[in-house]
């Protein structure tokens, strides 16, 4: 009885942990974390607003670059001032994966 108990648990705390990391980083509205994922960004090297990995399959945010007027979601005009957020590209870890729907030269 216990074994089954036990069991029963496992499943469900499996089943949990599952559903948690299927689920979207990125809200129905576009934001992450408060952000809104649409705008001028800025690459830095340090302390960045938000981790990015660049990925062929499976994102979690389509990226179209822009040179002006980045107003939808997915959105992005990169810049070197007065961004609207910054980002730092990562291999690894990263907070959300973006795939780039536009091949513009130069891209990070």
């Amino acid at each position: 009885m216990k074994k089954k108990i036990c069991l029963i648990f496992c499943l469900m705390l499996v089943l949990l942990v599952s559903t948690a990391s299927a689920a979207s980083k990125i809200n129905s509205d576009g934001y992450y974390k408060g952000i809104r994922l649409a705008g001028k960004v800025k690459v830095v090297d340090a302390f960045p607003d938000i981790k990015v990995q660049i990925v062929n399959s499976f994102p979690d945010l389509k990226v179209q670059v822009v040179e002006s007027f980045p107003d939808k979601i997915g959105q992005w005009q990169f810049v070197e001032s007065f961004p609207d957020f910054t980002v730092q590209f990562v291999n690894a870890f990263p907070d959300i994966k973006i795939q780039y729907v536009n091949s513009f030269p130069g891209l990070p």
